[in-house]
């Protein structure tokens, strides 16, 4: 092997290293990246909607059913509150702000609260859902005492 041979195949080796401590480096990154990817989501999970126990409203105001990501559709308790269950003293109003028709099933039978529409419930237990919900939204459950 010349001279000249030998030494083509220690660049070759040298690019070659170069090239390895490269991807190397790129793959680090990329695993912080994911790692800071994961602690966002999991800080914007964490500040997702109230999923705790029910918090009881006050008598005499309407109960709202809004539009909110993840779930698609929340009982609004406040401007910035929102859960999937609520216990209230009735007799009250269902308000409709999601974006379809809701059905509410309860001790009466099940009545269609139209989008911008009111329902008037009496005590009982009631399940609401959407009209053509996928699977994966939210099941309100609404206790009118």
């Amino acid at each position: 092997m010349s001279d000249d041979e030998k030494q083509e195949r220690q660049e070759d080796r040298a690019l070659f290293k170069v090239m390895v401590g490269s991807i190397i480096g790129l793959a680090g990154v990329v695993a912080v990246l994911a790692i800071a990817a994961v602690v966002v989501v999991g800080k914007s999970e964490t500040s997702s909607p109230s999923q705790a126990a029910s918090a009881p409203v006050a008598q005499g105001t309407p109960v709202t059913v809004a539009m909110h990501d993840p779930g698609c559709h929340w009982f609004q308790v406040g401007p910035n509150s929102f859960q999937k269950a609520a216990t209230v003293q009735g007799p009250v109003v269902l308000a409709n702000n999601d974006e379809a028709s809701l059905l509410v099933a309860g001790p009466s039978g099940t009545k269609t609260d139209p989008v911008g529409g009111k329902v008037s419930l009496a005590a009982g237990t009631y399940r609401i859902t959407m009209v053509g919900q996928a699977p994966d939204d939210n099941h309100l459950k609404l206790v009118v005492n």
